[in-house]
Parts: structure tokens; C-alpha cells; sequence
């Protein structure tokens, strides 16, 4: 079983691989759904990530399918104190609004409570950040619902650092739950959506860094080599602009550590996310079992700094 990290000031104690729940009833339904969170499981994943807005974007869904199914498979193993979940609120509309008002907020945890069908959230993010609400608002809402005890610890994702600095600078000030995990875009072609000095900020502020798209929508697999391979598929709009100097820096990078390792692109880009400083962790989805077993050996893969450095090298190619 993987060993477990401290995820900054929030308390809780987390396998580096953190289940995605962005697929579930999308383009997994709820029997395969149900297979993966299994595998995931039985494999020493301990966190599910999800969101009350997953997966509303899908043709005939409405937001909280995710949560929906994640609910049912707690209810059917009985396993609720045996796994972490995460959601996050602002991007659902709720009564025709989106966004950070303490009214969505204070809504929003309810919904995700009875789709869930828990009683607290082990990890509450704020979906992305709000200027039209001002933070102190914010701040008291969630801090609500940390003493109701509805919520355990709180999170933030997609905030620059000037707004996450404020945001913990006022919850000090005012004696408020503070924001203990920080969920952003992270991998080797987009290093730079959470660069060092940020990622400094974090270690400094006990605030867990948690990585989402980090195998950069499938391109870190290595299976996609050239703008052609994509042309007209589903995948052109996510991928083509990886197919770039950077790009053919890291995938030459990681074939070369995937021969000297025997081990594969997707694992090592993984891997490399585990072992950045300011990294807990990174979310993975996966839409079988076999895909959970490729990644799982990621947990336990350790790069050498001679690795670190070529992988280090190739994510600052200019693009």
C-alpha cells in the first residue's frame, strides 16, 4: 500500500493518487463507475475528488451525477469512514446563480450532502475564485460550515497567489478555518500554471498542493505524438497545442526514463507531480480498471534526481 502524505494544514493524511470523479456519469456509467472506485480503492487510493457541477456539461445532465453515483457506491460497500471525499461549489448554478455568495455556498453543501448521502465532507473546495463576493463573506460562510461540523478542512482551487494569500492573511486575522489545500493545473507541459515561487508560498503556508490534468488530458501517455494523430478527432481541441518544442522535450524525456525503468510515460509523469516539493498529490480518472492498474504503480515509483532534472529540464522548454 502507498504511504500516506500530509495534505498541508487540513488534517487529513492522503495517498498521492487522488481519484478524479469528472468521468462518473459522463462518459463512464454507474456499473463501470462503481468497478473503478473499486480498483482505485483496493489499491490504497484513499481520496475521491469530485464537484457538484460534474458532470452538468454533458448532454441531458444537470450537475451532481458525480456526487450521485459516488453516494451509491459509499451506501453499497458501507465504506463512508473508509475513504476521503472532496467536492467543490461555485460553478453549479443555484437558483440561477453561480459563484462564492455565502447563499451558494450554504446551499450548495447541502446539495452535495444528500447526493452523496453523508452527513460531512472531508475536503470543500471553492471551485474557482469569486471577486464579486467579497472574501471575508466567503471566509465566514465556510467557516459555518467547518463548525457545524458539515465540512472537516477547506480548499481552494484555481487561485492566483495574491488572492490565496489575502484569503488566508484574513482568516488569521479573523480567527476563521482557513483554506489548507490548493487544487491547481499542474503537470509537465503546464508547469507554469503553478510555478516555484507559488509552490514555495504553499510549503511556507502548510497548504497542500494537489494537481489536476496531470497527464495533460493524455498526451503525458505518450500514445500522441503529432497534431495529425488528433486531426478531426475529439481530442484535437485538448491536445493540439501540446504538440510544440516543449512537448517533444518531454516526451523524449520520458521515453527515456520509461526504457531505463521499465515502467511507462503515464507513471513517470505521475511520479514526477509526487516528487515536486509543494506536491501532495494529483488527481487521475480513469475510465476502466485496466487504466486504474496502469497508473496504480505510480504511488510507488521513485525518480532519481538525475530523472528529476531531465524531467525538470524539458517541463521549462520554451513552448
Amino acid at each position: 500500500m502507498p504511504e500516506l502524505r500530509k495534505l498541508g494544514s487540513t488534517g487529513l493524511s492522503v495517498a498521492p493518487l487522488v481519484v478524479g470523479g469528472n468521468v462518473f456519469g459522463w462518459t463512464i456509467d454507474e456499473a463501470t463507475s462503481f468497478a473503478v472506485l473499486d480498483a482505485f480503492v483496493d489499491a490504497g487510493a484513499t481520496m475521491i475528488d469530485t464537484a457538484d457541477v460534474y458532470y452538468a456539461f454533458a448532454p441531458g445532465n444537470v450537475g451532481g451525477e458525480s456526487e450521485t453515483i459516488i453516494g451509491k457506491w459509499m451506501k453499497a460497500r458501507g465504506n463512508r469512514a473508509d475513504v476521503q471525499i472532496a467536492t467543490k461549489v461555485g460553478l453549479l448554478a443555484i437558483d440561477g446563480d453561480k459563484g462564492l455568495k455565502p447563499s451558494i455556498i450554504i446551499a450548495g453543501i447541502e446539495q452535495s450532502l444528500r447526493r452523496l448521502q453523508t452527513d460531512y465532507i472531508d475536503l470543500y473546495y471553492a471551485h474557482f475564485d469569486d471577486d464579486c463576493a467579497t472574501q471575508e463573506a466567503v471566509a465566514e460562510a465556510f467557516d459555518g460550515l467547518v463548525r457545524a461540523g458539515k465540512v472537516r478542512a477547506l480548499g481552494a482551487s484555481n487561485f492566483s497567489q495574491d488572492r490565496l494569500a489575502s484569503a488566508l492573511a484574513l482568516s488569521e486575522a479573523k480567527g476563521l478555518a482557513r483554506y489548507g489545500a490548493l487544487q491547481q493545473q499542474f503537470n509537465l507541459m503546464a508547469e507554469d500554471s503553478f510555478p516555484a515561487d507559488y509552490r514555495a508560498f504553499c510549503i511556507e503556508q502548510q497548504v497542500g498542493g494537489l494537481a489536476y490534468f496531470g497527464l495533460a488530458s493524455g498526451f503525458l501517455t505518450g500514445k500522441y505524438r503529432s497534431a495529425g494523430q488528433v486531426a478531426g478527432s475529439r481530442r484535437e481541441h485538448s491536445l493540439k497545442h501540446f504538440f510544440t518544442p516543449r512537448g517533444d522535450a518531454v516526451l523524449a524525456a520520458l521515453d527515456g526514463i520509461a526504457a531505463e525503468t521499465g515502467t511507462t510515460q503515464a507513471q513517470i509523469a505521475l511520479a514526477w507531480i509526487f516528487a515536486t516539493p509543494g506536491l501532495t498529490g494529483a488527481l487521475a480518472s480513469a475510465t476502466s480498471v485496466a487504466q486504474v492498474e496502469s497508473l496504480i504503480p505510480a504511488m510507488e515509483l521513485a525518480l532519481d534526481a538525475e530523472q528529476m532534472r531531465r524531467l525538470n529540464e524539458a517541463a521549462a522548454t520554451p513552448s
